[in-house]
């Protein structure tokens, strides 16, 4: 049997040790989460996963069009407030 200071020392431990196994996977999940939501992907999908070629020309393609559409009303705007 342990005295009543040996075991809660021992239940002091687990309970260190569930919460630092807490912090670490807490740590591991939102380091993963923060991945995908700076590379503007779904929170769930694969944070190590390459982007294609394809995808990368879709995507800056896309992006470039926007721009381009965007500074193009910017123009027409300035050219009818003249």
């Amino acid at each position: 049997m342990c005295e009543a200071r040996d075991c809660s020392e021992d239940q002091a431990v687990k309970q260190l040790k569930g919460i630092l196994l807490g912090l670490l996977l807490g740590f591991l999940a939102g380091l993963a989460l923060g991945v995908n939501i700076g590379r503007d992907k779904p929170l769930l999908s694969n944070p190590f996963a390459q982007e294609t070629l394809a995808d990368q020309v879709k995507r800056l393609g896309s992006e470039t069009l926007q721009q381009s559409g965007k500074a193009l009303e910017k123009t027409g705007q300035a050219l009818q407030g003249k």
